[in-house]
Parts: C-alpha cells; sequence; structure tokens
C-alpha cells in the first residue's frame, strides 16, 4: 500500500480517530457515516478474511465482533500499536497491499477502507490480481475508498474543496493515486470479478467483488 506514505501515516496515528469521527472539518464528509461504512464492509464479510490498512484498528474490532478469523494488515509501526493496543487479539502483521505474509489456505474476504488509494492504476492490478488467486470461489473482495465518476466529476470535486479553503485535502486528492470507477471496473473485470459501487458519502464507495 503505497510505503511512500508511511511518514504520513505514522504521523497521523495519534489523531486519526479524532479525524475520522469527525473533529477534523477539512475530512468530515470524507468521513461521513464513518461506523455505518465499516459496518457495511463487515456485514459484506464472511470466512477467513485479510484486512489490509488496518489503521487503529476500527474495522477490526466489527470484523472480529462477527466472529469472523481475521489477519491485520498494516505498514505503519504507529498505526500496528495503536490497533494492537485496543485490540490485542487480533492477528496483526506488517505488510501492504502488494507486499504481505501469504496464508497457507483459501482466503474468503478480502477487505479494506480508505486506503486502496495509495497505489497506482498500475498497482491497484497487480494487487486485484494476486487477491484473485488467493479468494475461493465465490470470494470477495469490500472495499471503501474514495472513487471518482470520472475526470470531470473529479475536477469539479477537487474545485469545490478549493473553493471551501480545504488545502490539506485538495492536496491529498490532487497527488496520492484516487482512481475512477471506470478504471476499477476494468481492473476487476479483467481478473474475474463481477464488481458493484454503493455511493456512501459525496467522497466514498463500497466497493463489491465476488470472484465468479
Amino acid at each position: 500500500m503505497g510505503r511512500e506514505f508511511i511518514d504520513m501515516f505514522d504521523e497521523w496515528a495519534e489523531t486519526y480517530d479524532d479525524t475520522v469521527t469527525g473533529q477534523d472539518p477539512q475530512y468530515k464528509e470524507v468521513f461521513d457515516k464513518y461506523n455505518e461504512i465499516l459496518q457495511a464492509v463487515a456485514d459484506a464479510a464472511d470466512g477467513y478474511t485479510l484486512e489490509f490498512g488496518v489503521g487503529t484498528g476500527n474495522l477490526s474490532e466489527k470484523l472480529l465482533a462477527k466472529g469472523l478469523d481475521v489477519t491485520g494488515i498494516e505498514p505503519s509501526k504507529e498505526m500496528r500499536e495503536h490497533a494492537s493496543r485496543k485490540f490485542p487479539q487480533l492477528q496483526l502483521v506488517d505488510g501492504d497491499f502488494l507486499s504481505f505474509p501469504v496464508p497457507g489456505h483459501e482466503v474468503s474476504a478480502i477487505v479494506s477502507t480508505w486506503a486502496f488509494h495509495h497505489l497506482t492504476d498500475e498497482e491497484k492490478e497487480q494487487a486485484i490480481s494476486a487477491y484473485a488467486k488467493l479468494l475461493s470461489k465465490g470470494g470477495k473482495i469490500i472495499f471503501a475508498d474514495t472513487v471518482f465518476s470520472g475526470a470531470e466529476g473529479r475536477s469539479k470535486l477537487i474545485q469545490e474543496e478549493q473553493d471551501k479553503g480545504h488545502d490539506r485535502l485538495v492536496k491529498d486528492l490532487t497527488t496520492e493515486y484516487y482512481t475512477t470507477m471506470q478504471v476499477l471496473r476494468n481492473i476487476f473485470q479483467t481478473h474475474g470479478f463481477h464488481v458493484t459501487f454503493k455511493q456512501m458519502n459525496r467522497f466514498v464507495y463500497l466497493i463489491t467483488a465476488e470472484k465468479a
């Protein structure tokens, strides 16, 4: 998952939970309906689950509460330490979307929230190709992330945030690797997935891809 962003993740670890609960005005809309979105991802997961980009463990909590066997994968040492303190029962390893310990058995679900955009489009395809080999038939990839409807939608959303003076959010939207629904749809379909997109807030879509 974009190891070039590790320093940012480490720095964000202390304030991440404050940000996702709406205490940072610049990111309030990005994390609108945060708990509802996490629950939607957890509800769609079954069986042995890999979670990428665990962060401070908020999705992990919901997966564990469902009784799932979960392996959490997180590249940030600071984030891992926060998640481990909160949920010592969570199996947590150092890794990212492209480099992680491969489990010795089939995976039923691969989940992630607010993280897949840290990969370039080429890296996203590499990741989906690898996951297709890990997942059992009918297995699912369930991601919640910011996705643009297209080039026009990207420009419009960024301009609206510039007009609000949300400089940090605009920097994120223009320097991280946010993609479009069509690009993601093509990647998933190329690797044998049926994919759907459900808009959850102004920025975030629930992306559900099922292996044929």
